[in-house]
């Protein structure tokens, strides 16, 4: 009987080590299963459109590795400053002999849907600006509306609130506070889009509406009287225009430009 019993008990040993090692194999094969599955659902590839925003008319505006839709305002060439790096539209000013200055869009657009993401770097203070038309001697946001990026902490600490109103992140810059925002701080990638379809314009800001307001509106025409463009005559009249990115004397970084015209 003692031998059947340490039998027995040796059939067991082994039936139990054999089960543990196949749970343990099994536990490993289905972490392996959830780890690739969870890379998989959490890379995505910049600068590319998918199949369905190519039926719906959306067109790149940066591929991640050229600036050929772009140029210089005023200028038919590209500022050397404005470089590709990592994938991204990055306007590098670190190199004290690379040559700054506002870039644009090569085609114009009348009514349109554009996003991109945006990366802001600490004191950076640039811009989207929509319909700009070259004026020759006069700077780019003299007739074109902005949709304003900055460095909102570092800008609203130094300056104050009252004194930044309608110029952080968002805003339609000096005219708009941009409202009910969420923003995410500097060195993280934010959203923006903006909708410009027969006067009416709409600033969105990581998924959410900010902004508001319709050219050919009375309250338009309040503000621009109210504002630093009262004497910049056609302001934000410009029924076709570029698409703009401003140098302020400032890094930054874009990356799935993209437009759909509406």
């Amino acid at each position: 009987m003692r031998i059947i019993s340490f039998f027995t008990l040796f059939l067991f040993a082994i039936g139990l080590t054999t089960s543990c090692g196949s749970a343990s194999t099994d536990s490993k094969e289905t972490s392996s299963a959830e780890t690739a599955i969870t890379e998989q659902s959490t890379t995505t590839e910049h600068n590319t459109l998918t199949d369905a925003e190519k039926a719906a008319g959306w067109e790149l505006l940066f591929d991640g590795k050229a600036l050929t839709q772009w140029k210089g305002y005023n200028r038919p060439d590209l500022p050397s400053a404005w470089i590709v790096k990592d994938g991204m539209m990055t306007l590098d000013l670190k190199d004290e002999s690379k040559e700054g200055g506002d870039i644009i869009t090569k085609a114009a657009y009348e009514n349109f849907e554009l996003q991109l993401d945006f990366k802001l770097y600490e004191e950076t203070n640039s811009g989207v600006l929509y319909r700009v038309v070259e004026v020759e001697d006069t700077p780019i946001w003299h007739n074109a509306p902005e949709y304003q990026l900055i460095d909102d902490y570092h800008y609203i600490e130094s300056a104050g609130l009252e004194k930044t109103k309608t110029h952080l992140t968002g805003d339609n810059y000096d005219m708009q506070v941009a409202v009910d925002k969420t923003f995410k701080p500097i060195e993280e990638w934010n959203t923006a889009k903006i909708v410009v379809n027969n006067g009416k314009v709409e600033h969105h800001l990581n998924g959410k509406k900010v902004v508001e307001y319709d050219t050919n509106s009375e309250e338009w025409a309040e503000m621009v009287q109210n504002s630093k463009f009262k004497d910049y005559e056609g302001y934000g009249k410009n029924a076709v225009g570029h698409i703009g990115l401003q140098d302020h004397g400032h890094d930054i970084a874009f990356r799935n430009l993209k437009i759909r015209k509406l």
